[in-house]
């Protein structure tokens, strides 16, 4: 243990100026057995700190390092675990309690010692120490006692010996001791020589030095006659000293009386200044002018300077009514009058408020009436701008009513709908008769007696006018000439002129481009007139109500029926219903009152356009999709856009009916037995159609609807094209099948239709195969016997014969080919032609003018059979020499004639 004592005191603590006085031997209690040193240390300068210092051992083993160390001034108690028993556990507590187990108990009891000293020592806190033996607390010597710890001990004194049996020599101990061995040569050779020789010289010092402390007793006795004189003055100044004292203790007294004087002057002065704060707290935040209150009962509110004054003076009220008091602020009474006057003006403002704005509703609501009549021959809506902007004046008066007397200003909202919808209702109703009136005239202007060919009687029109008004009631003092207008009848012109199968003749039909084209500029006038107008209103209702900034509570007597908004008043004693909305909500429920009519105006002149023609749904569909998607863009949520939204379901499910109507009646179609089909009514009709279509949607939202609608007409026609094909009796099925989808395949060579591009390579391909199938079976009359011959001949080939051996064949030897040929001289072949070109022509119809595209075609297919039939001859029959009795000269002089002689 002195090995690692030294090892320690050399390699660590003395390159950090300490020296070791104590180490033991320890592990951590309960664990794995892990060795290391607990150090007890002090420093060598002043002043001295005191330290235990753990030790640990290098992982490689080679040398030691400091892990931790902890000043002794930190140690709360040492606990030796039994102080009758030997037992190495033992626990430090410093921040938190270290324990340990000692490798042997007299390293344990050493330690604890030097800790003991250590603390009686250096520290002023003493150190508790538990479990302790008494041996090992024994006291110090008195002398060090009686010396103060600063000044009693020196870095290299020899009072240290007491801690430790070594003690390392500092510095100057080394110089002194080397000096005295170099004097003496044998210091090193002969040690015990030079003790005796140092132990001499230390007995001639003792000596001197009793004999220097005899010869000073004279001295002695002088400084202690000095030092009683020195302790008699030191007791007269005590004296002095509590006489002093005595007179300071009554001065002492009369400055604490001072004290808690001047303390309660300046608690007063602090008291006074808090209530003079509150006493102008109140009177600033709680004090209404004379001004504000005369405006609060008496302003007038029909004039701009005494809206603006009520504006101000209820913003004032509403201050000082929201002021957040201090705790105690409304046991005073002061401010309970205060609060009872705010109340009182509060009411008496909500209730002259409330009225006033009731009585400008009723007035505006009654006496718009009176300016109706001038729109009545228009297609316009009255503008209520000038009502917004006389209204929008109290927005701020609306929005102070809403914070402070909510049931007034729910109140007044339900009378501003009610007073609003009647109005409205009225102008709109009138609004749509116009439009209703100037739609069905669309029919009747500037035609003359095209209508006189559809009879129809005017008692029935009177029933479906008033069928597709419905709730909307009678009309007003115009009935009579909307019945005159349209009285040519609507059933006749849906059945007939609307469907694709008249579509052909529509230049001379009752209705033509222009009369659509009108159409098409009242609906667009309807709902331009209406776009503008609902939005308006919407924004007013924003802005008046203030419904644009938090979620509110729904009232019970708001609530959404039949699309609408329905006041209700619940009787006492009801729970009052209330569901939470938004203020977007809240307008959307006053605009849906306000303007319920719309929705049903509108389906009305929907449902009358598309009786007069159902064409007009394709109009009505881009106008309104238009219209959907700029009300969408503008506000999603608004109401405008969601009452167009569900009108446009409704449009599209009347251009639906229309194409399934066009589809409906194409199969339904019925063919003459007695005439040539020619082009097929609903095939002109498509043509028409698509012209129509490709106008109106030109750059349209909805385009897709279109397309779909596209692909099912052009499949119905294909279908009825073919059907009727097969049906056809007077005119041969390849015909029918050629000029039809010759017609269907220019019609979208021109058109250009992007989405029927199938379609259109589809109907060339059914044009060019029944060309070529008509061509082919025509050909065979003119030369039946000679191609009945020639047939015969390929099937022998085909049946196995050899070419050169079917002239041995009895029914086709070369006397039967002669005598065929000699029945077709060029003669009898050109009267055939001829008789083929009379029949064609006869086939054939003016409209698709493809008689000469057949004629030509059947030239080169007679021509190309004729180079078949003398290819058949050279190669069955060589050598014979049999010919044709005319050649392909001579045919294509026959095929020229006969067209230019026709």
């Amino acid at each position: 243990m002195t090995a690692i004592k030294h090892a320690l005191q050399r390699d660590i603590f003395t390159p950090n100026d300490e020296r070791l006085l104590s180490i033991v031997n320890v592990c951590k209690a309960g664990k794995k057995k892990k060795n290391c040193f607990l150090c007890a240390t002090v420093t060598t300068e002043r002043p001295v700190q005191v330290r235990v210092v753990k030790v640990k051992k290098s992982d490689k083993g080679d040398f030691y390092k400091r892990q931790m160390a902890w000043e002794l001034r930190d140690l709360a108690e040492v606990d030796a675990k039994d102080a009758s028993k030997e037992n190495p556990e033992f626990d430090l507590h410093f921040e938190k309690v270290y324990r340990w187990v000692a490798s042997s108990t007299a390293e344990k009891n050493s330690f604890i010692s030097c800790i003991w000293k250590l603390n009686q020592r250096y520290l002023r806190k003493k150190v508790e120490f538990v479990n302790v033996s008494s041996q090992l607390l024994e006291e110090l010597p008195k002398a060090e006692e009686s010396v103060p710890s600063g000044e009693s001990q020196s870095v290299a004194g020899g009072d240290e010996d007491a801690l430790d049996d070594y003690q390392e020599l500092n510095a100057r101990e080394e110089q002194d001791i080397e000096g005295m061995m170099e004097v003496c040569e044998y210091a090193i050779s002969n040690a015990e020589a030079f003790a005796e020789k140092l132990s001499r010289e230390l007995q001639v010092l003792d000596g001197a030095n009793i004999q220097s402390i005899m010869a000073s007793e004279k001295q002695v006795n002088i400084l202690m006659q000095l030092l009683d004189e020195a302790l008699s003055e030191v007791d007269t100044i005590e004296g002095k000293l509590s006489s002093y004292e005595e007179m300071l203790q009554s001065v002492k007294e009369q400055m604490d009386q001072i004290s808690q004087s001047n303390r309660l002057i300046q608690i007063s002065n602090t008291n006074n200044g808090k209530l003079l704060d509150e006493i102008q707290f109140l009177v600033n935040y709680m004090d209404l002018s004379k001004g504000h209150i005369r405006a609060l009962q008496d302003g007038d509110l029909s004039s701009p300077k005494g809206i603006e004054a009520c504006i101000n003076a209820s913003e004032a009220l509403l201050q000082c009514m929201n002021v957040a008091l201090r705790p105690g602020h409304e046991k005073l009474m002061a401010v309970k009058q205060q609060q009872h006057l705010f109340t009182e003006l509060r009411d008496t403002f909500a209730r002259r408020l409330t009225n006033h704005l009731n009585n400008v509703f009723v007035h505006q609501g009654h006496d718009q009436s009176s300016t109706l009549s001038q729109h009545t021959a228009e297609l316009t809506l009255p503008k209520h701008s000038p009502l917004h902007r006389d209204l929008l004046r109290y927005a701020k008066l609306m929005e102070w009513l809403k914070n402070t007397q909510r049931e007034k200003y729910d109140g007044l909202s339900r009378t501003y709908v009610d007073y609003m919808t009647r109005l409205y209702e009225r102008e709109i109703k009138d609004f749509f008769e116009v439009a209703k009136i100037k739609m069905a005239g669309t029919t009747k202007e500037g035609k003359g007696n095209k209508f006189a060919t559809l009879p129809r009687k005017e008692s029935a029109l009177k029933q479906e006018t008033e069928s597709l008004h419905g709730s909307s009631g009678k009309l007003t003092g115009s009935t009579s000439s909307l019945n005159k207008l349209a009285v040519q009848g609507s059933n006749s012109r849906r059945s007939q002129s609307s469907s694709l199968l008249d579509m052909g003749n529509m230049s001379a039909s009752d209705l033509d481009v222009a009369d659509r084209t009108k159409f098409d500029k009242i609906f667009e006038q309807v709902l331009s007139e209406l776009e503008p107008l609902c939005l308006a209103e919407q924004d007013f209702i924003s802005k008046f109500f203030k419904l644009q900034q938090h979620p509110t509570l729904a009232q019970g007597e708001m609530e959404e029926s039949d699309g609408g908004v329905s006041s209700r008043q619940p009787p006492p004693g009801e729970h009052r219903h209330s569901m939470s909305l938004t203020e977007k909500d809240m307008v959307r429920l006053m605009m849906n009152k306000i303007f319920q009519s719309i929705e049903t105006e509108l389906n009305s002149l929907i449902a009358l356009g598309d009786k007069i023609d159902s064409f007009h749904s394709l109009y009505m569909l881009v106008k309104m999709s238009h219209h959907v998607w700029t009300a969408q863009n503008v506000d999603p949520a608004s109401y405008l856009s969601t009452t167009l939204g569900n009108v446009l379901v409704t449009v599209k499910r009347n251009f639906d009916k229309c194409i399934s109507g066009q589809i409906r009646q194409m199969e339904e179609v019925k063919i003459s037995k007695k005439s040539k089909v020619g082009i097929l009514p609903f095939v002109t009709g498509f043509e028409e159609f698509a012209e129509l279509a490709e106008t109106i949607f030109r750059n349209a939202e909805r385009r897709g609807d279109l397309d779909k609608a596209y692909v099912k007409l052009i499949r119905a026609v294909f279908m009825n094209v073919e059907k009727v094909a097969n049906e056809s009796q007077k005119t041969p099925r390849d015909v029918v099948m050629m000029e039809n989808f010759h017609h269907i395949f220019s019609t979208q060579s021109r058109l250009k239709i992007s989405c029927l591009e199938t379609e259109r390579r589809e109907a060339k391909h059914k044009y060019t195969d029944h060309l070529q199938s008509y061509v082919i079976n025509s050909l065979g009359q003119p030369l039946e016997k000679l191609n009945h011959f020639f047939e015969g001949v390929e099937a022998r080939v085909a049946q196995g014969v050899r070419e050169e051996e079917v002239s041995y064949q009895l029914a086709f030897n070369k006397q039967e080919l002669r005598k065929v040929i000699k029945e077709y001289p060029g003669k009898e072949v050109k009267k055939g032609l001829d008789n083929l070109y009379k029949k064609v022509d006869k086939h054939l119809c003016e409209e698709e003018s493809l008689l000469q595209v057949v004629w030509h075609s059947m030239q080169d297919e007679f021509i190309r059979q004729y180079k078949h039939f003398e290819g058949l001859i050279g190669r069955c029959y060589p050598g014979s020499g049999i010919t044709m009795e005319f050649t392909i000269g001579d045919m294509l002089e026959y095929f020229s004639s006969i067209a230019q002689s026709h």
